[in-house]
């Protein structure tokens, strides 16, 4: 029990820090520098976390690992960053939390996964969360910007993507491994384009510098860490009910750190939206091939953040 209980603690530390992560991006990172803040989350949070795998690809995981660094880590990072950038801490948290109703859909859609019912209402929920937060946001703050909310959805159809590679390509690569290949190759191709299009990287002072810090190696390095060895700890159900932390975190630290306020339509949708999840996680026992998928699913939808 004891050891069931501190696996629990330190795996909820990841969702904890995603959902800081926002705010911390919001608070403290240059608005108008979204490559660089992108490449310096990822590269030198792939750095760590290959130090710590010890492994290197091999075989196709040299052109999976560029591929899903793409799309999981360059692309995805910058987009994430925008709208952190760009809507309140609380209502991004939320609209992000969204990922996982998205993954599902995007999975029956490119990979003919069809979802059963339950999950097919979780998603409508879900959305339905997503609508009613952003007409809280709305009335509370004002007009919510549009080009955060297309850099949101953006990044949840990519990440989606992204996951239905990734969960046919599980073979070969332990989690942990395949995710620091991934952050690894997506700093890299980040790098030279963050220095074509923004120039020199961001001036580093006693604010930016232990915010980059804590983006890449508490939010990124440490949180993967703890997150995948959760993983290998507790069972999934588990996991994935300490996940939901992440936007309950985002939208407590927006209101209580940046002043936000979602309202009553807006703290609704998120608890919609929570609710959304809940019923989009599978159900009943799996079978050992089914509950192998499931894991390394939600190893890999964790990069939703």
């Amino acid at each position: 029990m004891e050891a069931n209980l501190r696996w629990v603690l330190l795996t909820a530390v990841a969702p904890l820090a995603w959902g800081a992560n926002y705010y911390v991006t919001h608070a403290y990172l240059p608005a108008d520098r979204p490559l660089w803040g992108a490449a310096l989350r990822a590269l030198p949070a792939g750095l760590v976390l290959l130090a710590l795998s010890r492994r290197r690809p091999h075989g196709p995981w040299w052109w999976r690992s560029a591929l899903l660094g793409l799309l999981n880590t360059a692309v995805f990072f910058v987009l994430l960053y925008l709208a952190s950038q760009l809507l309140p801490t609380s209502t991004a948290a939320t609209v992000m939390a969204a990922s996982p109703l998205a993954m599902l859909l995007t999975a029956w859609a490119l990979a003919g996964q069809r979802p059963h019912r339950a999950h097919l209402a979780g998603a409508v929920v879900g959305l339905g969360g997503v609508a009613l937060t952003l007409l809280g946001a709305g009335g509370a703050g004002g007009a919510v910007s549009g080009t955060g909310l297309a850099a949101s959805a953006a990044a949840m159809l990519v990440s989606s993507v992204g996951y239905v590679l990734a969960a046919r390509w599980h073979e070969g690569a332990d989690p942990l491994a395949a995710t620091s290949w991934q952050l690894t190759a997506g700093g890299l191709m980040l790098l030279p384009l963050a220095a074509a299009v923004e120039g020199a990287p961001p001036a580093m002072d006693a604010r930016t510098l232990p915010a980059f810090g804590y983006v890449a190696l508490v939010a990124t390095a440490l949180a993967f860490a703890l997150w995948f060895a959760g993983l290998r700890h507790l069972p999934a159900g588990t996991v994935g009910l300490l996940g939901l932390l992440n936007p309950l975190a985002g939208v407590l630290l927006g209101a209580g750190l940046a002043g936000e306020g979602l309202g009553t339509r807006g703290l609704c949708g998120l608890a919609l939206v929570l609710a959304g999840v809940l019923l989009g996680r599978p159900r009943g026992p799996a079978r050992p091939a089914e509950a192998e998928a499931q894991v390394k699913a939600k190893a890999h939808s964790s990069s939703a953040n």
